[in-house]
């Protein structure tokens, strides 16, 4: 059932309109970002990006972000545009006497998409490019940003002032994005999984999200203690349901019809018909299988594991 996204091939170029860009701005900003999110960015270089998740003080995830430097002094944030308000209210009550300033800047900036060939004449353009995620270039006022291939197509996100001329490439819709977003086994926070997951119950950690040597934030002890004391009991993975499904709908086992076994994390509709998901859940559950979506009888799910290595519990 799953190999209908097999045969699937994501090419062109996507606008993603409803993104939403918080920007920091100030001789502090970077130190800022740092104390706040999983991801180091005293040491973010403009050659590169990072992953990176605002969690509360139990170390659950709020909300999580695609950054890059524009400049030392200027960060962009890439989230959800359903939990930037939110976000953004919560990180200035932290900013006390640091030197930046934290903006909405989703008017300001347009993103684009870019899959198969398009992605690949983008990467090009990067210096000493040796392939992977989270590589960053500037071209004149516009910045790419590599991402997780899906199903082996290479991808990337161009961000440029708004105003400014499209990236090359064929139209694919935000929709067919989505859907690689999914694939790509790389959930983004959304209001419907607001503070459900540590940011390893998204294998945030086995993707650059998390980085385990800088220091404090928020739920920064929760986070570590989930790491380094073997406790992890629950995995992102692949899903794919003949039924819909939406983000924060639960997951049950088998043998146990009373309590979830994991929740859905981010959904989209297949190009031939049927849902694709990532799901947090037990890996217990996963490996027995027979898991349902929304109740105990439920759609069942066709799961498989996420498209890169898990970092090991350490």
């Amino acid at each position: 059932m799953i190999i209908h996204a097999m045969h699937t091939t994501l090419e062109g170029v996507a606008p993603l309109t409803h993104s939403g860009l918080i920007r920091a701005q100030g001789d502090d900003a970077a130190k800022f970002l740092h104390g706040q999110l999983t991801s180091d960015f005293s040491l973010l270089g403009l050659s590169e990006a990072r992953l990176a998740g605002f969690c509360n003080a139990k170390g659950r995830l709020q909300a999580s972000f695609i950054g890059f430097k524009r400049s030392q002094t200027d960060i962009l944030l890439i989230c959800s545009p359903d939990i930037l308000v939110n976000t953004l209210k919560r990180l200035s009550m932290f900013v006390m006497r640091a030197k930046v300033k934290l903006t909405d800047a989703s008017a300001d900036f347009s993103v684009y998409g870019l899959a198969g060939s398009a992605a690949v004449t983008a990467s090009q353009k990067i210096t000493a490019y040796a392939g992977g995620a989270w590589a960053k270039a500037d071209f004149d006022e516009a910045s790419l940003v590599t991402l997780y291939p899906v199903d082996g197509v290479p991808r990337a996100l161009w961000i440029t002032p708004a105003g400014m001329q499209a990236p090359a490439g064929a139209p694919m819709t935000a929709e067919q994005w989505a859907w690689g977003d999914v694939r790509s086994g790389i959930a983004t926070v959304t209001q419907p999984i607001f503070e459900a997951f540590v940011p390893q119950m998204l294998n945030y950690e086995s993707v650059g999200g998390v980085n385990f040597k800088k220091g404090c934030y928020p739920g920064q002890e929760v986070v570590a203690r989930s790491q380094f004391r073997g406790t992890l009991k629950r995995r992102a993975y692949l899903a794919y349901s003949e039924s819909a499904l939406q983000a924060g709908d639960e997951l049950f086992a088998p043998d146990d019809a009373s309590q979830p076994c994991g929740l859905v994390a981010q959904v989209a509709q297949a190009p031939n018909g049927g849902f694709d998901a990532i799901v947090s859940m037990q890996i217990t559950a996963f490996g027995a299988g027979g898991v349902r979506a929304q109740a105990a009888d439920g759609p069942v799910l066709v799961l498989s594991p996420p498209p890169y290595p898990l970092l090991a519990d350490i």
